[in-house]
């Protein structure tokens, strides 16, 4: 491909030249370009042939400069008297200058390390679509996300290098990661069986996926409502219980001596027992009679677990029966307040889909995290992040029995760092907040400052894409969904309506009566 120019949409148009400039360029990992025209944008990807060939570059600013304009004491001068732009040409003098970064030399469908920068005077073109392609490891089977900025290219990405090592979705609040994060579902419940498809559960903290019931996609998809859920006292230990409440180490090892004598009598009667039937068995269990130092703290602990309403005699849900190769599983915890019984819920279940993965019950699934920062946060105490030690071991484990996660965060400095760290891919949208993007610049690899300042002025709808996921960081204008999905709520606007015109009637009501 020496010398060629770019293929498809954009063949044979030159949108600049290269120059040489006090900053040291052209080098091996940069260039800068005199702009032809207005067509080149920040964020565009470019290309120069060379005799290796095809130089690949994405534009990461311009700069815009006039002679006429640079010494301002002259500028004022000329103003003052009003000559300036009427007797010189000013216009003709005007040019804009664009910095690309090199992201390496195409030969054919690899791409390989610049070891010679361009050379001044070379004509810049629009990089093509196929070497786009190959440039950000396009997969035209993948799962598709939206376009590249600034191009008509769709980013349709592997769904193993999205998903398989991890995926995180960082954005601040209304900039659209619950969207991005439907679009992606809708493409998993797309997806033809022929093209390997995994199962999707859905940890709805806001219940905002609630609506994929009423879509579409209604026949895949199964809403859980996590109020009513319960879990099997049978299937847990003593250690787990000691977790989920306030309990002492004496009254931890006479809840050892019950929860066995449980299982002994499940196992001979086959009739499952709740907390109810231990509260009831520690309140009568004459071994404890001359230890109320151990039956009251005891039966605090297990008083607290049953004012959850979280432990029942046998599980309320059974991964294996709903699990499915592309379908849709809505854990929805909007109906609960409780954190500590939300994160009970996640720790348990996240830990039963994994063991049962591992198995070989369940297909392949990626279990996406709403809020994760609530479920995973990086600087808690243990009774607080209950569901932190099953996110990280499926952060650090998952990938190698196909168990993925999706973690959704408005507040990535609060993330576990561990977990966080174990995606290697992340689609970031618009973030502002100084502390969290300084804590993404630390943990994505291939982000530069450059990029961080761009973060901060996305638009709705505008992502950064980088990490395993593609070749290269990329912009992308995330897709419309094809689905308009109900999202648990109504407006503030009708919710205050509704309020006033509710006393409203109240007070019709009494000054009728009266």
């Amino acid at each position: 491909m020496a010398e060629t120019e770019g293929a498809g949409r954009t063949a044979g148009g030159s949108v600049g030249t290269v120059i040489s400039t006090l900053e040291g360029t052209p080098n091996t990992g940069e260039f800068h370009f005199v702009i032809q025209g207005e067509g080149v944008k920040k964020g565009q990807f470019v290309q120069v042939p060379s005799p290796a060939g095809p130089v690949l570059g994405v534009v990461v600013e311009i700069s815009r400069s006039n002679r006429y304009f640079e010494r301002a004491e002259s500028v004022a001068e000329y103003e003052r008297l009003g000559v300036l732009t009427s007797q010189f040409p000013t216009a003709e003098w005007e040019y804009m200058v664009a910095a690309v970064r090199v992201q390496g030399v195409l030969n054919g469908s690899h791409l390989g390390r610049s070891s010679l920068p361009v050379a001044p005077g070379k004509a810049v073109q629009n990089a093509s679509d196929e070497q786009l392609k190959a440039l950000l490891a396009l997969d035209e089977k993948g799962l598709d996300l939206g376009t590249l900025t600034h191009h008509t290219l769709p980013i349709k990405v592997s769904l193993s290098r999205l998903l398989q090592k991890h995926l995180a979705i960082l954005a601040m609040s209304g900039s659209g990661k619950s969207y991005l994060a439907g679009v992606l579902i809708e493409e998993l419940l797309d997806r033809p069986a022929e093209r390997g498809r995994i199962a999707v559960v859905v940890i709805d903290n806001h219940g905002e996926y609630v609506g994929f019931k009423d879509s579409v996609y209604r026949s895949k998809v199964q809403v859980v409502d996590a109020a009513k859920m319960r879990i099997g006292l049978r299937h847990l230990s003593a250690s787990q219980l000691a977790e989920w409440s306030h309990m002492s180490a004496v009254a931890r090892r006479s809840l050892d001596a019950h929860v066995s004598e449980l299982k002994r009598r499940v196992k001979e009667t086959h009739e499952p027992e709740g907390v109810e039937e231990m509260v009831e068995r520690v309140r009568n269990d004459a071994r404890l009679n001359k230890k109320e130092n151990v039956r009251g703290p005891l039966l605090e602990a297990l008083e607290e677990l049953r004012a959850l309403r979280v432990i029942g005699a046998s599980d309320s849900f059974k991964p294996a029966d709903v699990l499915k190769p592309g379908q849709l599983t809505v854990i929805d915890l909007s109906t609960v307040d409780s954190l500590r019984k939300k994160q009970i819920l996640v720790a348990h279940y996240g830990r039963k889909l994994f063991r049962q993965r591992k198995k070989g019950l369940i297909p392949p699934y990626v279990m996406v995290v709403e809020e994760a920062h609530n479920f995973a946060r990086e600087k808690a105490e243990k009774q607080n992040a209950l569901a932190k030690p099953i996110i990280e071991t499926l952060a650090r484990e998952g990938r190698k029995f196909g168990a993925s996660l999706c973690l959704i965060s408005q507040r990535p400095v609060q993330l576990s760092t561990t977990a966080l760290s174990q995606c290697n891919s992340n689609i970031i949208l618009r973030i502002t907040n100084p502390f969290d993007l300084k804590h993404i610049g630390e943990s994505c690899e291939g982000i530069d400052a450059r990029m961080q300042d761009s973060i901060t002025s996305l638009r709705v709808g505008e992502a950064l894409i980088l990490g395993e996921a593609v070749g290269a960081p990329v912009f992308v204008s995330v897709r419309k969904r094809r689905s308009q999905t109900v999202v648990r709520g109504e407006s503030l606007e009708k919710i205050a309506q509704e309020f006033e015109e509710k006393n409203k009637r109240k007070e019709d009501e009494i000054e009728a009566f009266l």
